[in-house]
């Protein structure tokens, strides 16, 4: 039979979400899970390759905008449940599943395109690099204090940060209004489009390993929330008494005083002696808080790949922390109409990429350019790993000092 590819029908979802759990091991989701999954759907935006009657490839994209230096919330498409069913590898499903997702997003006029990978190797080949990472941390909290800045607490007239639970639920709209207020400090934060406020608060008991249901605590200050924790409590003891794990979800606030003042809470939980946090910035504060940060196990790894789906409007979108002029000759096998020479002027106010005959200044290929896009990762750096080429003089340095952000750029959720 001949495979093709269809855009995906409400009435083919079950089978096609089917598929895409096959090719993730087999294991079914959380029915209230997979009942968001399919509310956020995008059936305009997602299709499947079928060979007869049976799935056998799922790929589909969400309308994001995401946060990239200078603030600005840009056009993004999320890249999302792409799976090649296990017997079908090697036949070229993937391929052209990535062939028509991009033709899509460049039909769409997004510049971007992003996606978490689960496995590292796979889309390099496809033009996304590495742009973001994740600090993971594992804090013995029996060693390590939090401290906090003054005005935390209600001391010499100050009126400091009240901290008070909340039900989850009761607290959503209240952290929301602290999220989108944090989204434009970052980049590689996304814009929350409607529904997604219901992802944070997914608790299904088959997800817990043994913690507990998900917690909330507000933090206030002039009563306003100015910040907020969910988190969880694993229990646990030996012979020497508790020794439970607090989970944390997330974690966002406004102000230093109501970020530390949520760590510290974390930290002196009752009945626990660890804090696990499995996503967060890697220059996140917390790291020049805790009194020991060799107790805290930081780890980090990969999180968000960027794709330039069109070069010039995606270096046009972004602002840059120095004034830059540089010709970027720029590989791209798989979306040619990127290939080719860029001009790009920009400065702190805003930039502009256009195409150009000149001689090429820098030489990499739009992996790389996705990879620096959001400030987090230097050319300097990927030129000494050999992936970019300077071809006149001083022109690395200008251009990796303007490509830098002023804070690390970070996923705070998967999609």
């Amino acid at each position: 039979m001949t495979m093709e590819i269809r855009v995906l029908r409400p009435s083919d979802w079950d089978q096609w979400y089917d598929t895409l759990e096959l090719a993730f091991g087999g294991a079914a989701e959380p029915a209230e899970e997979r009942d968001l999954w399919r509310e956020l759907t995008r059936f305009d935006r997602s299709f499947g390759v079928w060979e007869g009657d049976e799935v056998v490839g799922t790929a589909g994209s969400f309308a994001f905008r995401m946060t990239v230096p200078g603030g600005e919330a840009v056009p993004t498409a999320g890249v999302t449940m792409v799976g090649v069913r296990p017997t079908y590898r090697r036949r070229g499903v993937l391929r052209q599943m990535m062939r028509r997702l991009l033709d899509d997003v460049r039909s769409s006029g997004e510049p971007l395109a992003v996606l978490t990978a689960s496995e590292p190797a796979i889309y390099g080949r496809f033009g996304y690099g590495a742009a973001t990472h994740s600090l993971h941390a594992n804090i013995d909290t029996t060693r390590v204090r939090v401290a906090v800045p003054p005005g935390t607490d209600a001391s010499d007239g100050a009126k400091g940060v009240r901290l008070r639970y909340s039900k989850p639920e009761d607290a959503r709209d209240a952290c929301e209004a602290v999220y989108a207020r944090r989204v434009a400090a970052r980049p590689g934060m996304l814009v929350r489009q409607p529904g997604w406020e219901k992802q944070p608060l997914l608790d299904a008991v088959d997800r817990r390993e043994g913690a507990s249901a998900l917690q909330c605590v507000l933090a206030e200050a002039d009563g306003e929330v100015v910040g907020y924790a969910r988190y969880a409590v694993r229990a646990d003891w030996d012979m020497a008494g508790a020794k439970g794990t607090v989970v944390l979800r997330d974690l966002e606030a406004l102000t230093p005083q109501a970020y530390a003042a949520l760590w510290r809470f974390l930290t002196e939980i009752d009945l626990t002696t660890r804090v696990t946090a499995t996503n967060r910035p890697v220059d996140d504060p917390l790291l020049h808080l805790v009194s020991d940060v060799r107790r805290c196990d930081i780890g980090v790894r990969d999180s968000l790949y960027v794709r330039l789906v069109d070069v010039g409007a995606a270096l046009s979108a972004r602002t840059y922390r120095a004034p830059v002029d540089v010709v970027f000759e720029v590989e791209d096998d798989f979306c040619p109409w990127n290939a080719g020479r860029w001009r790009l002027t920009g400065d702190p106010k805003g930039a502009s990429c256009e195409r150009t005959d000149d001689a090429p200044d820098l030489a990499l290929s739009v992996r790389e350019l996705g990879t620096v896009y959001l400030g987090g990762v230097s050319l300097t750096s990927l030129a000494g790993a050999g992936l970019v080429t300077e071809l006149r003089p001083s022109a690395l340095e200008e251009a990796s000092s303007a490509f830098g952000s002023t804070v690390a750029p970070w996923l705070p959720h998967g999609f």
